[in-house]
């Protein structure tokens, strides 16, 4: 009955070709492409700045501008490896190749998109040099709108413009910086670098510099700094330090709250001289192609109005690909991909525009409820990501994320936060079936359950040992909210 259904679905869209614009020949953008083509009835076009794929992981020594007066995109820093593994990195239907290292070079990952992109035969369906300057929906009287793209070509100075049927927004969302808001900093005589426009370390060499931020690059920053710097100061308004060894230059200190000429006060009063800010604060969302009539606002860094963080709850003929952040990002891309294409040949049918616009509002108020910022919505870690994706593969009936990558995904996660310098040295091997993983140090297979309990009983020695007056102040804390949930 099943393939019956399909057959009938392949049979109406076939009746008629489906032009499906894309905006970026990243990962997102590339996974949509190939899955696009693979639905047959639909033809896909991309749009790509650049000259080759690969979006944010193309790396460019420039900053700035680009020739053609454009803010660069890439984000990328020379030394980059990757903070996960590429044995979950990877698509579902594309592995990377096999090596001896997990943690790999960003050039690896372009070589991979490369790949991908030859091996689906993508190629052909990619304009490069060519700039998305403006987005406009053409409304209907009945059904989604189609959308009116007008592209720059950038080697012909020219414009054109191209009607979709469908839309998906791939640009990216780590190319715009984001500042905070710190008291007289307009003081401060030193330099201000965000993360964006980091590329090594050698000219921090002999400085003090403070690093803003201690997520994902905040870390990995610090750890080459200190290898040229002569202090680092890691500022963070986590409650506890983050309990991993650190080289013997870099100090964990509070959040910055103020500037002055030569240096900056922390939240707990103290004060650090520094040669250097340097941002590791994240990025903005950012759609400027976009004009008001198609519906997207920004608001407290949450992109609305999206259902499941990707369809247009008012015009669901346009999707936005890899959203959230703190994720696994190709597996994801991959779910959401292949859920909208679903949504689009009505495969799968969508809640009314009010019911996605509702479970929107909803997910808010949990999140609220729970204590959780708004900027914090597109945010999912492992819990929230797991969980998504098993719900939106479930929908769609594609192959979910298998448990044992998820369990591989929870071990790097432990391993990063305690053993921060030295957890790029493991690597992993799946089994022949897709079903488990082996963990190695140095080629020598780890026992992973007695190895990570030793380290959790290390590091908690340690943290409890440096910072006994946090944790009871968070204990405190957590008992106090737990009381006045139980009395309402």
């Amino acid at each position: 009955m099943l393939k019956l259904q399909l057959s009938i679905l392949h049979k109406f869209i076939r009746s008629r070709i489906m032009k499906v614009g894309i905006i970026g020949g990243g990962a997102a953008g590339l996974c949509s492409a190939h899955h696009v083509l693979a639905m047959g009835g639909m033809t896909p076009i991309v749009w790509e700045k650049a000259a080759k794929v690969g979006g944010t992981w193309i790396y460019t020594p420039e900053c700035g501008r680009d020739k053609y007066g454009l803010p660069i995109h890439s984000s990328m820093y020379e030394n980059l490896r990757t903070n996960l593994p590429k044995e979950i990195m990877g698509f579902p239907d594309f592995p990377f190749p096999e090596g001896e290292a997990s943690f790999i070079h960003h050039t690896e990952v372009c070589k991979y998109l490369e790949s991908y992109a030859e091996h689906f035969n993508l190629y052909p369906y990619i304009q490069f040099g060519h700039h998305v300057e403006m987005v406009t929906p053409v409304l209907k009287e009945d059904g989604p709108p189609a959308w009116n793209v007008s592209v720059k070509n950038m080697a012909t100075e020219t414009t054109e413009t191209t009607t979709c049927d469908a839309l998906i927004v791939c640009n990216g969302h780590y190319s715009v910086p984001r500042y905070p808001s710190i008291k007289d900093i307009s003081a401060y005589k030193g330099r201000k670098v965000h993360s964006h426009d980091y590329r090594e370390p050698s000219p921090y060499k002999d400085s003090t510099v403070v690093i803003l931020g201690a997520a994902a690059s905040g870390l990995d920053i610090c750890l080459e700094l200190s290898t040229t710097a002569k202090k680092v100061f890691l500022s963070h308004n986590h409650p506890v330090n983050i309990p991993s060894e650190f080289p013997v230059n870099v100090e964990q200190v509070r959040g910055v709250v103020a500037a002055s000429d030569n240096g900056f006060t922390l939240s707990d009063g103290t004060f650090v001289e520094a040669d250097v800010i340097l941002y590791c604060t994240g990025y903005e969302y950012s759609f400027p192609f976009l004009t008001e009539e198609c519906g997207i606002t920004v608001e407290e860094n949450i992109v609305k109005p999206l259902y499941k963080h990707v369809i247009h709850t008012t015009y669901p003929s346009m999707a936005f690909i890899g959203i959230p952040f703190q994720i696994c990002p190709f597996p994801l891309f991959d779910f959401q991909v292949q859920h909208f294409i679903a949504s689009l040949i009505h495969k799968l049918k969508l809640p009314t525009c009010e019911e996605m616009v509702s479970a929107m509002e909803d997910e808010l108020a949990q999140l609220k409820e729970a204590g959780v910022a708004p900027r914090h919505y597109h945010k999912f870690g492992r819990s929230k990501q797991l969980a998504y994706m098993k719900e939106v593969a479930g929908e769609v009936g594609c192959r979910p994320f298998q448990p044992y990558l998820a369990k591989l995904f929870i071990v790097v996660m432990i391993r990063l936060l305690l053993d921060l310098t030295r957890f790029k040295n493991y690597s992993y091997e799946t089994d022949k079936n897709g079903c488990d993983f082996k963990e190695y140090n140095n080629g020598v297979v780890v026992n992973t359950k007695w190895d990570l309990t030793c380290l959790i009983i290390r590091r908690g020695f340690h943290l409890l040992w440096f910072d006994f007056l946090s944790i009871t102040k968070l204990v405190i804390m957590f008992i106090f909210k737990k009381i006045k949930f139980i009395l309402g």
